[in-house]
């Protein structure tokens, strides 16, 4: 899990949201880049100014899929009878 803390209220509302509706959100965080499931937004009340702790599921790198046969070879229909 990444957890991430911000006092931004824009990138919180985009966190909500992507928890909300179940799609994947992207974090930057100095050279670093997450993209995953929003798990948890927590307000730290204590905090002035109001900040925000945001805990992501990071998501496993996806494989390029390889053709399972090699694609069709496309000919002209003349060559058929020739």
């Amino acid at each position: 899990m990444f957890t991430y803390e911000t006092a931004d209220q824009k990138e919180v509302r985009r966190f909500r949201i992507a928890q909300f509706n179940g799609r994947m959100a992207t974090v930057k965080s100095g050279e670093s880049t997450v993209t995953g499931f929003v798990r948890s937004v927590l307000e730290q009340e204590s905090t002035t100014p109001p900040r925000w702790t945001i805990t992501i599921i990071p998501n496993a790198a996806k494989e390029e899929l390889k053709p399972l046969r090699p694609s069709p070879r496309l000919r002209p229909f003349a060559e058929d009878y020739f």
